[in-house]
């Protein structure tokens, strides 16, 4: 089934001259529906948004892959923005959003796409690779590493982490309770999680660590205050905050409470490399290469295919936000260079 276009609804950037104009669809999914702004023609490369963002983290990324001759998708991943948003708990699985990502690549007509994502979108870029390699030729994760599947149960090592302080992720567990800080004022919210895991913005060495909560606290406690991130502007933040008082938070969240589920799913996988080509991009302020240092490490056996990975200096979690050139010449760069 061919896309059906809908209106924007979001401001872009000006494309550059010979970039053809960005447009919306939905389409088909087992989720029920997914929405995506493609532009460009050529290539599928599929670009998959992470927490708490959408298609939109795209915005200077879908106008230069346009115009450097590919088909550049992001995608609202199920929950979020104008995309399905399934009751069940469960329905937020990870090879239900696998699903969701080969369902996309059908629905435009095509057979294979390259993927790539960030943040929860480079986890689900990874596994669709890992578990689809049928479907996606080549995989980019920014800003988390790949693990191979396997190991402890999730919710053991997170409960473990923090000593009298709870991680995030452990945190966000129990339905309704993150929603009960989030959803009361999430412009502010969102500014304050996104300022306190940016390049000049984030909380100095020696701060009360933003990924954990005191016991009986909240998250944004420990959100620096003050002015946004330099990559963010008032009216990124406004369509981002208008999303999510628009659905709420518990499609997004719900993507934690699946880490078991998706551990026993994947446990046939477990250690499995990804052999497709591949690229990592991370920032070298994201607390996310130091817990996951040994990932990195073990990329010439879990990655056999690697054609670059590349720490930016001086650059948070957001990396295509933060550095969206440095970022765009990396893609194109490893794009070029993938075999036909």
């Amino acid at each position: 089934m061919r896309p059906e276009p809908t209106s924007p609804r979001a401001p872009m950037p000006k494309p550059p001259a010979h970039a053809p104009t960005p447009t919306h669809h939905l389409v088909p999914s087992p989720a029920g529906r997914l929405h995506l702004v493609a532009q460009g023609h050529g290539p599928l490369v599929l670009l998959v948004h992470g927490f708490p963002e959408s298609w939109y983290s795209w915005r200077h990324q879908l106008p230069v892959l346009a115009a450097a001759g590919y088909r550049a998708v992001a995608v609202d991943v199920r929950g979020y923005g104008r995309s399905s948003k399934p009751g069940a708990v469960d329905a937020y699985r990870m090879l239900e959003l696998v699903s969701d990502n080969v369902a996309v690549v059908e629905a435009l007509g095509e057979e294979s796409a390259v993927v790539v994502g960030h943040d929860w979108g480079a986890t689900i870029a990874a596994t669709s690779a890992l578990t689809r390699p049928d479907v996606f030729r080549a995989v980019a994760l920014l800003g988390v590493p790949y693990t191979p599947p396997g190991g402890p149960r999730p919710s053991e090592v997170f409960a473990r982490m923090g000593g009298d302080e709870e991680f995030y992720v452990s945190y966000f567990q129990q339905p309704g309770r993150a929603e009960a800080e989030i959803e009361p004022d999430v412009r502010g919210w969102l500014a304050g999680f996104y300022a306190a895991l940016s390049a000049g913005t984030m909380p100095p060495p020696g701060a009360p660590d933003p990924h954990f909560v005191g016991r009986g606290g909240t998250l944004r406690e420990r959100f620096p205050a003050g002015s946004l991130p330099a990559w963010l502007s008032a009216d990124d933040l406004d369509f981002l905050a208008g999303e999510f008082e628009r659905t709420g938070l518990t499609g997004a969240l719900n993507r934690y409470r699946n880490m078991d589920r998706d551990w026993a799913d994947l446990a046939g996988h477990a250690g499995a490399p990804i052999t497709q080509p591949s690229l990592f991009v991370g920032g070298a302020l994201d607390a996310s290469l130091a817990w996951l240092a040994d990932a990195v490490e073990a990329y010439p056996k879990t990655l056999p295919g690697l054609l670059g990975s590349h720490v930016l200096d001086g650059c948070g979690h957001f990396v295509q936000q933060e550095r969206p050139q440095e970022t765009n010449r990396i893609l194109t760069d490893w794009l070029a260079a993938l075999p036909g």
